[in-house]
């Protein structure tokens, strides 16, 4: 039932983001961002004003100013997302009421349009010539009024045989029409009946607790779940019928789901917003809360859509697939692992709940450093434990996710993507030299050479920081930009401190690609995007 698993999924995602853009916090983002984008124009609008050079300087503080303030209402929403990850879905009802996929049968009824109406008979009034009268009619009006008859009888005869003819004609065509209308109405039906019957096997299947059924039923609901974009929502499930378990290995999203910008603020001397870091410990915090909210969340979700009771217990594994920054491997860590029957479960008023302090409650492993891919011991070897007729994979977002991956793309691309941002955002780009290019910051006054750099693939180490650095020395630059979508190792943010160099990550390319190509992308390994 692929087909309403797609259905179901793209409903659950526009309603969820309806639902986020009514939000007060969410209109509150939408006025700042406004703001910030007036004060930037009327800054340059003073600017083209060589007298108005002091009030050019002001609005422009205060343009940099706003885009701090809108950069911070950026920061604050995420976080809100982040916080809110259980509760946003308590009070969605999860069960999913397969009844209503089923479509009705309830076609329109034939319209024959023109064919439906006869043409109108001809009447000899519109033929027949007016009788003579008076002196006309005493001078030959009479022999020629014979003639004018004659006439217009033989033209009212091949007026009255070319009208039946067309009306042959549009009553055989009306028939081929009908007989068309009712072959595609037989079609359609039989189709619509196969379509429901199929759904209704599926439901008597679900309900009757067949194992495939019942993983692809689940595997609707958790797909339903409308996480950030930068989430993962790949999973595999098995059902083992005789005990009622329900098998789930989860993948969670990796630590850079955490902004780890505190806050911006803008430097005047420097004109150069400025990101106050978060604190480590602030970091992983709050990543042991997100994947916590997962666990529950994903438990939460199958225990309500599961109307039926065919699930005794969920036995969850959360991995996450990263790369070990100290060695560069991919890695795929158990962070947290869990068992619960329904019961025991369904008792807990989550609304309430610290998610971290539930998990405990419930004797959950759960892993204290996470950031430093710490595993816990799994309560289940989903490989050995499950029964692979009985066991799916589903990757919810790779079979309706459209978003371009930039882990993937091509080189020109890659390339091509890149310099469009930078151009987007008010750069004078030139073109790449193997993934660095020479760009022109064109203000006045705070403006000057720059050097863009981009990496993919891999973290940026001290080396490839260091050669931005030199880079910057022989053009001459006033700024420095280094992207990379794997993130930076510790040297790399030590080689440049101090130097005008901003590092931006995977999750702020992305951000930066939304908010000014108007690009939705996503970030996803050669190795996750294969699956």
């Amino acid at each position: 039932m692929g087909i309403i698993r797609d259905m179901q999924r793209a409903h659950a995602t526009q309603a969820a983001a309806e639902q986020r853009a009514r939000t007060a916090a969410a209109q509150q983002r939408q006025l700042i961002r406004r703001n910030a984008d007036l004060a930037i124009a009327a800054a340059q609008q003073a600017a083209a004003d060589a007298e108005r050079q002091r009030e050019h300087r002001k609005l422009y503080a205060e343009a940099r100013t706003a885009d701090a303030a809108a950069a911070n209402a950026d920061l604050r929403a995420r976080l809100s997302d982040l916080d809110t990850l259980l509760l946003s879905t308590l009070d969605v009802d999860d069960h999913i009421d397969l009844d209503r996929f089923k479509k009705p049968i309830d076609l329109p009824p034939f319209d024959p349009g023109r064919l439906g109406r006869p043409a109108p008979e001809p009447s000899w009034q519109s033929y027949a010539p007016p009788e003579p009268r008076g002196v006309g009619k005493i001078l030959g009006g009479e022999r020629l009024h014979q003639q004018q008859l004659a006439l217009a009888q033989r033209a009212f005869e091949e007026a009255k045989a070319q009208w039946a003819e067309g009306e042959r004609r549009r009553t055989r065509q009306l028939a081929a029409r009908r007989q068309q209308y009712e072959e595609n109405r037989r079609r359609h039906e039989a189709k619509l009946r196969a379509y429901n019957a199929e759904v209704d096997r599926f439901a008597a299947a679900v309900a009757n607790a067949d194992p495939t059924s019942v993983v692809e039923y689940f595997a609707m609901v958790l797909g339903n779940s409308v996480y950030p974009d930068d989430f993962p929502q790949h999973f595999r499930l098995a059902y083992l019928p005789k005990k009622q378990h329900l098998l789930v290995e989860y993948h969670l999203p990796p630590l850079e789901v955490i902004p780890v910008v505190k806050e911006y603020r803008y430097d005047r001397v420097r004109d150069d917003l400025l990101a106050v870091p978060r604190d480590e410990d602030e970091i992983r915090r709050r990543y042991i809360g997100v994947i916590s909210m997962v666990a529950l969340r994903t438990v939460h979700e199958i225990i309500e859509a599961d109307r039926g009771a065919l699930v005794r217990e969920v036995l969850f594994n959360g991995i996450v697939d990263t790369i070990d920054r100290r060695t560069g491997l991919f890695v795929r860590p158990c962070l947290v692992s869990l068992r619960t029957d329904r019961d025991t479960f369904a008792a807990i008023k989550l609304r309430r709940v610290d998610p971290v302090a539930c998990l405990k409650h419930l004797q959950a492993g759960l892993s204290g450093n996470p950031d430093q891919l710490e595993g816990v011991q799994p309560v289940i070897d989903f490989d050995r434990e499950a029964d692979r007729d009985f066991t799916s994979e589903f990757n919810v977002l790779a079979d309706i996710d459209q978003r371009p991956n930039l882990a993937t793309m091509s080189d020109a691309e890659w390339e091509q993507t890149i310099a469009d941002l930078f151009s987007n955002m008010g750069l004078a780009v030139g073109t790449a030299d193997e993934g660095r290019w020479r760009a022109t910051d064109p203000r006045p006054i705070f403006g000057g050479p720059v050097v863009i750099q981009a990496v993919r693939g891999r973290p940026v180490d001290a080396a490839t920081a260091t050669s931005v650095v030199a880079a910057m020395t022989e053009a001459g630059a006033t700024k420095g930009i280094l992207v990379a979508t794997d993130g930076y190792e510790v040297q790399a943010h030590e080689a440049v401190a101090g130097r005008p160099v901003e590092l931006l990550d995977g999750p702020a390319l992305l951000n930066l690609l939304a908010e000014h190509s108007g690009l939705k992308a996503r970030i996803e390994p050669a190795e996750e995007a294969a699956v």
